[in-house]
């Protein structure tokens, strides 16, 4: 079993309160689960206003599909964050 882990820095300049924050973090995590059927956790800076590490993580038995799936989250998110990624990370176990 391949386990992937995408892990994200991102920052939110838009963002002027934690709520700001947690309200473009919970769109992208719930399109991450509706879409993606991938597993979401905001990881670090759960306290700074305009940024934000989260990890997204998927399982299959082969590399190449949790490669796949997980490129194609990077995409999504990029395509309809209201921010910029400054790190992405992709790890595999």
């Amino acid at each position: 079993m391949i386990i992937g882990l995408l892990v994200l820095d991102l920052h939110l300049p838009h963002a002027r309160s934690l709520k700001d924050k947690r309200r473009e973090l919970n769109r992208i995590r719930d399109r991450v689960r509706k879409k993606f059927n991938a597993a979401y956790a905001e990881l670090d800076f759960q306290e700074a206003w305009q940024r934000s590490r989260v990890g997204i993580v998927t399982l299959n038995s082969q590399q190449k599909l949790v490669e796949e799936q997980l490129r194609a989250v990077f995409r999504d998110v990029e395509q309809v964050f209201n921010g910029e990624t400054v790190v992405a990370d992709l790890r595999f176990f």
